[in-house]
């Protein structure tokens, strides 16, 4: 029996595994499995944060490279440096604090004679940061912080093409992202700035206050969604589907990852040694341990800044939580020109009718003609064309798209751009048309006469005789939206908006 013992006994010293009383090697629990991150800590958190935040700014701010032009520069359809202009009288001066903090923007520091090259070069600058972050989860106060001013700078003047509620909540998302980082280090995990917890319940609170607003305005807003029958009419439309939010849906999850730790976020990380979620380990192991580096007078300035950005929010949030509670609740507002909190909230009444404006144009002399010949236009993404599909672009957004579903619920008179665009059409604009999909008039001369029409649209019915003709729509025409105009008819309106009338001569 002794050579078998004897056998047995070698076996074991040479085992590659470790002994009964070794130590477990680094990232394995004793038990000699992966070890698992523990809780309470946010170190890898902060990096999805941040990478999901870097990628709602990308796509923001390459809208605004490829829209702001057409829509805010030089020839846009509202002028930036008209509104800016505006301002000033307003406030009976130059730029001074009251013009600067009702609309705070980079603007007022730079050349207003190039304001389309002052808009790139937001946005180009805006696409390079936010690509870094992107690509390396890397961000620090600095960058945070350069994001946030140029988002703004182009939101303050963007008027009603950056009127809406995501808007708002992405600069009270990126002002929260300020305090993630450290000041000057770019590092993924910059050990002596760990993530704090006044950040980190900073994007609950903002979580919190879009969910419930969004819940309140709807039960106080329209009696379909107290009587379960909204959806019927909400999918109808098939806003969620076709991207027509913009990137809100996207935004609306990135304050929702502060809800998770690294044990639970950590599976998005891999586990191989000398990675993020080693590192990690292996700081919460010295933690676990009571290893605490020196308290350094940086980290002492760091928590007095966090602390006074807790108390800004705190008070700013009064008059949202009041507007929370009240009967008379508004969406999607903000009680700052900074917008660091807003009051938020969507689809607090549902339209039971999908309508729109279709423009047509015609090159006939004589516009009320019976053998006047009407074109379409068609946009990039609105219903229009009875045969095309609902597009899908989310999170990308096409902004004029969404201002003329929005204008056909009121009148051309609420909605004065949509004359420059008819005047735009009918010179045949070339960065105008650029936004449009479609441009029956490409290649021969622009139109004589451009009308608006208002359309009721609804969706054809599966197995129906429009369906099997392949028409995804149904329409019916409700009546002119604005006449048929020519561009001695607009001279006037130009002219007393200070739209230069000679682009269109």
């Amino acid at each position: 029996m002794a050579a078998p013992e004897e056998s047995l006994r070698r076996r074991k010293v040479g085992s590659a595994g470790p002994g009964p009383g070794s130590p477990p090697g680094p990232g394995r629990d004793p038990a000699g499995c992966p070890a698992r991150l523990g809780a309470g800590t946010f170190w890898l958190t902060r990096i999805v944060l941040l990478r999901a935040l870097a990628f709602v700014y990308f796509v923001a701010f390459l809208v605004a490279f490829h829209q702001n032009k057409q829509l805010i520069g030089d020839r846009g359809l509202l002028p930036c440096r008209l509104y800016l202009r505006s301002v000033q009288q307003h406030f009976r001066g130059g730029a001074g604090w009251d013009a600067v903090s009702y609309a705070p923007t980079l603007l007022w520091l730079l050349d207003w004679s190039h304001m389309d090259s002052n808009l790139d070069a937001i946005a180009l600058l805006g696409l390079g940061v936010s690509s870094f972050i992107l690509v390396t989860g890397c961000a620090n106060m600095v960058l945070m912080a350069a994001l946030w001013v140029l988002y703004m700078s182009l939101v303050n003047v963007g008027q009603v093409w950056y009127s809406f509620g995501w808007e708002s909540q992405l600069l009270e998302t990126g002002f929260l992202g300020i305090f993630l980082c450290p000041l000057w280090t770019l590092s993924r995990l910059p050990r002596g700035t760990p993530t704090s917890r006044i950040v980190v319940w900073g994007f609950r609170w903002l979580i919190f206050r879009i969910m419930l607003g969004a819940g309140l305005i709807k039960i106080r807003g329209d009696q379909c969604w107290r009587d379960l029958t909204c959806m019927d009419f909400h999918y109808e439309v098939v806003l969620i589907i076709s991207g027509n939010l913009s990137f809100l849906n996207w935004l609306t999850i990135v304050p929702s990852i502060a809800c998770f730790d690294d044990a639970t976020l950590g599976f998005l990380f891999p586990s191989g040694p000398g990675g993020l979620k080693d590192q990690v380990l292996k700081m919460q192991k010295k933690e676990g341990q009571g290893v605490q580096p020196m308290p350094r007078y940086g980290c002492m300035v760091r928590q007095a800044v966090n602390l006074a950005m807790g108390i800004l929010v705190a008070w700013l949030s009064i008059p949202v939580v009041l507007n929370l509670l009240s009967p008379k609740q508004v969406m999607n507002s903000s009680f700052n020109p900074l917008r660091i909190v807003n009051t938020y909230g969507a689809f607090g009444s549902i339209t039971k009718e999908r309508t729109e404006v279709i423009l047509q144009g015609t090159a006939s002399p004589n516009a009320s003609a019976p053998d006047a010949v009407w074109e379409d236009y068609e946009f990039k993404c609105k219903p229009g064309d009875l045969r095309r599909r609902p597009c899908l672009i989310s999170p990308y957004h096409h902004r004029l798209d969404w201002l003329m579903w929005f204008a056909a619920f009121q009148t051309y008179e609420h909605n004065e751009w949509i004359l420059h665009l008819a005047g735009k059409l009918l010179v045949n604009d070339a960065q105008t048309l650029s936004l449009l999909a479609f441009n029956p008039f490409a290649g021969r001369a622009p139109p004589r006469w451009v009308r608006g029409e208002h359309y009721r649209y609804k969706f054809s019915r599966p197995g129906g005789g429009h369906a099997a003709n392949g028409k995804w729509w149904i329409r019916r025409r409700l009546g002119a939206y604005f006449p048929p105009l020519s561009l001695q008819d607009l001279k006037g309106y130009f002219k007393a908006r200070e739209w230069p009338y000679t682009e269109l001569e």
